[in-house]
Parts: C-alpha cells; sequence; structure tokens
C-alpha cells in the first residue's frame, strides 16, 4: 500500500515542474520588466502563449524530413525527464535512484543535440548559424559540468542529487573554496546553456546574436509550442540542481506528513522567486557581450571547474 503514496508524490513532482517552468519565465519577465520601470506583461502569459501555439496549426517546409517533425517531441520528453529526475521540494522520491547527475547531463545534451539537428535540417541559414553556435558553446559547457559532477562526487562521495543533497544539507559539508568555485562554474553554464545575456538576449531576434531563437525559426504550432516549453524546463532545470545541491535548505524526506511536503513545496517555491529575482536583476545590469567572446566567458567555467576539483583533490590528499 506503500507504493501507492510514493507513485502520487512522484507524479505530483513531475506535473509541478511542468507547471511552475512557465511562470518561472514569466516571473522574470515580469521584474525585468519593472526594474525598467514598464508594465511588462503578467506574470500568466508564458501560458497564454502555449495555449495560442497549441490552437495553431502546424507549418512545415517542403524539404523538412521526419526528424524535422520528431526533435520537438524528443526535445520536451528529454528535458520534462531530466527536471522531473531533480529533487524540488523532496528528496528521496520513488526514483531518485536514476536522478544522477551523470544522467541528467546526458538527457539535457541529448535534447540539445537533437536542437541542433532540427535547426540543420531544413537548411535556413538562420538555423545553420545557430546550431553552429550552440555546439560551439556547448563544446566548453559540457566538460565544465562533468568536472563539477567530479568535484561533488568528490566532495560527497556520490553522484545521486538525493545524496548530495543530504550531505550538503549536513553539518560535516563546512566551508570549502571548492564548492565556491563549483557554484560560480554552474551560474556560468546555466546561463550559457538557456542563452541568457550575457550569452544571447532571448527578447531579440536579431539575426547576427541570436543563438537559440535560430534554430527554431522554421517551427510553429503545436511543434513550437513543445520547443519553447522544453527551454523553460531547461531553465528550471538548472535552477532546480543549484537549489538541491548548493541551497537544500528546505527539502524533505520520503515519506514524511503532507505537511512536510507543503512546507518543502513552499521553501522550493521561494528559492524560485530569489532565483527569478537575481536573474532579471543580472540581466537588467548588464549588457550582452558579442559573440566571439562567449567562449571565453564559458570557458571561464571551465577553468574554475578544474580549478575546484584541483584543490579538492589536493585537499583530500593532505
Amino acid at each position: 500500500m506503500a507504493l501507492i503514496p510514493e507513485l502520487i508524490v512522484q507524479g505530483v513532482q513531475m506535473f509541478l515542474v511542468l507547471a511552475l517552468a512557465p511562470a518561472l519565465v514569466g516571473f522574470v519577465r515580469k521584474v525585468k520588466s519593472q526594474l525598467l520601470r514598464r508594465q511588462g506583461p503578467p506574470i500568466v502569459q508564458p501560458y497564454r502563449d502555449l495555449i495560442r501555439l497549441l490552437r495553431k496549426d502546424v507549418v512545415l517546409a517542403h524539404n523538412a524530413s521526419w526528424l524535422f517533425r520528431a526533435a520537438p517531441y524528443l526535445i520536451f520528453a528529454a528535458t520534462w525527464v531530466a527536471a522531473a529526475l531533480v529533487p524540488t521540494f523532496a528528496a528521496g522520491l520513488m526514483f531518485s535512484w536514476s536522478a544522477d547527475l551523470v544522467a541528467i547531463i546526458a538527457l539535457l545534451g541529448s535534447a540539445r543535440f537533437f536542437l541542433a539537428l532540427a535547426g540543420l535540417d531544413v537548411g535556413t541559414s538562420f538555423g545553420g548559424i545557430g546550431s553552429s553556435r550552440e555546439v560551439m558553446f556547448a563544446s566548453l559547457a559540457e566538460p565544465a559540468l562533468i568536472v563539477i559532477v567530479f568535484t561533488l562526487a568528490m566532495i560527497a562521495g556520490s553522484t545521486q542529487l538525493s545524496t548530495i543533497a543530504s550531505f550538503m544539507a549536513s553539518s560535516a559539508v563546512g566551508l570549502r573554496v571548492s564548492l565556491g568555485l563549483a557554484l560560480i562554474s554552474l551560474v556560468i553554464v546555466a546561463l550559457a546553456e538557456n542563452a541568457r545575456i550575457p550569452v544571447d538576449n532571448p527578447a531579440t531576434h536579431l539575426e547576427l546574436t541570436m543563438v537559440h531563437e535560430a534554430m527554431v525559426l522554421e517551427y510553429s504550432g503545436r511543434h513550437l509550442a513543445l520547443v519553447e516549453l522544453a527551454s523553460w524546463l531547461q531553465l528550471l532545470v538548472y535552477v532546480s540542481l543549484i537549489g538541491c545541491i548548493f541551497f537544500p535548505w528546505g527539502l524533505t524526506a520520503a515519506g514524511t506528513s503532507p505537511g512536510g511536503y507543503l512546507a518543502g513545496l513552499a521553501a522550493y517555491v521561494l528559492k524560485l522567486v530569489a532565483s527569478g529575482v537575481l536573474l532579471a536583476t543580472f540581466e537588467v545590469t548588464i549588457a550582452k557581450m558579442r559573440v566571439f567572446r562567449v567562449p571565453e566567458f564559458v570557458g571561464v567555467a571551465l577553468m574554475l571547474a578544474l580549478l575546484a576539483m584541483l584543490l579538492r583533490f589536493v585537499s583530500s590528499s593532505l
């Protein structure tokens, strides 16, 4: 009988991330507008955009292959699974054994791979530019993520997220310079992977600078809705990862009372609000950099991750 409550809680987490991803994006846009002294769109505008796109017909190019049609579903499925595996309001849930950092990076990498292929499939110049830039940035971002995982595994003794969160919430973690460097590196990777300022401006379609938007220009209707929702889920994945690993306060254990789950949910929402305010403030106070300087920016994340792993290795051998 304990199987049914565990399935319910796991299902709640799966649909919770799906429901909160558009709200996070809408909240960031609203805060940015308020900081710029504009009214801005309402927080529920991303939900309205999804409904509007789902009602529209799909327009496909004549030379679009089956991959272009299947890519939105594959991208959305891989990103949703990754978002559902990251502990949000509770750790140690039914599928927590599969919530491994390496598996989550593989899922996000698979989604990126299919998105880049879809951008190249139709053969437009914009799609090719966006795909080439995406792969170029990923060639530095993915190694940085892997090195961050190695650093966390050396500190917590595992790559399983629930185990890492439990260790980070305990007094055994202490104050470590390597964790601070890993946090900064992960934030830089998150900005690059989600095409946020200073890497890309999600609110523009300027062909000389856009990365993510260039790959999805040929999509419409429900296909575009799935791709956009997947990109919002990816932002939620990185925010949840940062909150789960470096700020695990408020995470409840599996099997607790409904009140405990509600307290964990409230803590998770507060983390999303704080992350949204910080992201909006950062994007308002900094300018977008040139495309050719982005590899240097992402390379900093790789260097910081390598330094964090080296410091952890040296300190453990003393």
